[in-house]
Parts: C-alpha cells; structure tokens; sequence
C-alpha cells in the first residue's frame, strides 16, 4: 500500500514538473541559479542516453556576457535570453570525423570508459559501422551524421529541462539561429575547431519574468496509436 502511494505521488510530482516546464520567453535578471541546482542539471545531461553509448555531445556553459553579446547577432530565438537568462548553454554534437567508427572519440569511449574487453571492443566497433553505413546509411552524407548526433544531444536537453522544472527552474530550448554564423563565432573563441563539434541547439536556463499562458497540447487519443 505504501509503495502504491509513493509511486502514486512520484508521478504526479513528475507531471507537475511537466506542466510547469514552458519555453520561458522572458527571464527575471535579477534571479540566478545556485552553483548547486545548475550542476544537477548538467548531471542529468551526462547520465543521459546516446546511441550506442558513443556521448556526442559538449555543453558550453557561457556566462561571459561578451560572448553572449557576439552570439546575439546571428541567434534571434536568444537575443532577450541571452541578456537575462541566468545560465545559457550551447549544445554542440561530435561531427562525423568523431563520430564514425574508428575514430578516436569512439574507440575511446569504447575502450576507455565503457572498458570493454578486445573481443567485444572489436564486435562493438563492427556493430557501430555497420549501423552507420548500412542500417542507417549516415556515412554517405556528414550533414546526415551530423544530425544523428543532434538527435542524440536532445536527449540529454530534454532530460535538463526536465530536471530543471523539477527543482522550479525555468528553461528554453532554442533553434533560432544561424548554424554557419554562431559557429564562426566559436571558431573565433577557439571553442570548437571546425572539425570537431558543430552546434546541434541551445538552451536558456533560469526564473521566469511571468507566468506563462496555459499549457495547450493534442488530446493523447490524437497522438497515440495502439495495435
């Protein structure tokens, strides 16, 4: 019974979470994060999910209001996010020069952190470039690579967003820049080399300037399709 009741409260703590979370278009400036509650969000990001394990993904926290200003040009979804988000996140995702198979970046989490043995390191590795060339035909196409890894860095974002409305801390996930422009910009500040990350998304995180509209969503039965 009191399993039933814990679990019980559980998901209506979670769906409470849910139905706070919005794109948060306007943040109070005057409200910041702890060092704490944003370090928790970016744990639930490295705990997250990747296709194979392979961990795309960079977080570039940037807090330097002198880059935030030169992001500002080229990135319209964020220029009012930029001046008052408490923390702002640049969500980049390995290209396919770090991400194929052989690559160094996969052959170390391969052998470094996931520490497989020889045999099943080599079974991985055959498995991986099979699923690239064969199974989901990335390698013909870097822009196609690129974006498996994108999808992947959405996973970890969602995951931050969601952890953040747990804790009462708002969030925007952000699309609404050019890709070519911002990353000659983080080519300028030496954060991505040009080869190694491009930017998958970003994201704004912080305390809400207003309340938002209600939330509006599709019915379940719309959206869901049992066979």
């Amino acid at each position: 019974m009191e399993t039933t009741r814990n679990k019980a409260q559980i998901k209506a703590q979670i769906l409470d979470a849910f139905h706070f979370r919005h794109a948060c278009k306007a943040f109070d400036p005057a409200k910041k994060i702890s060092d704490d509650d944003f370090h928790f969000i970016l744990e639930t990001a490295r705990l997250s999910p990747s296709s194979f394990g392979l961990e795309p993904w960079k977080f570039v926290v940037v807090q330097n209001k002198d880059l935030r200003a030169k992001l500002a040009p080229d990135a319209w979804g964020a220029t009012e996010k930029l001046k008052t988000a408490s923390h702002f996140v640049l969500v980049l995702s390995r290209l396919k020069s770090g991400l194929a198979a052989n690559s160094q970046h996969v052959q170390h989490m391969i052998h470094e952190v996931q520490q497989c043995p020889p045999d099943i390191a080599k079974m991985m590795t055959g498995a991986i470039d099979n699923f690239q060339k064969v199974d989901f035909d990335l390698a013909s196409n870097d822009r196609v690579f690129f974006e498996w890894g994108c999808r992947q860095c959405y996973l970890a974002l969602a995951n931050m967003m969601t952890a953040a409305a747990e804790i009462g801390i708002d969030s925007c996930p952000i699309e609404g820049f050019n890709k070519e422009k911002i990353e000659k910009v983080l080519n300028d500040e030496g954060i991505i080399t040009g080869s190694d990350f491009g930017i998958a998304c970003m994201a704004a995180f912080g305390y809400r300037a207003k309340e938002p509209r209600p939330k509006t969503r599709q019915p379940i039965e719309d959206i869901v399709d049992w066979r």
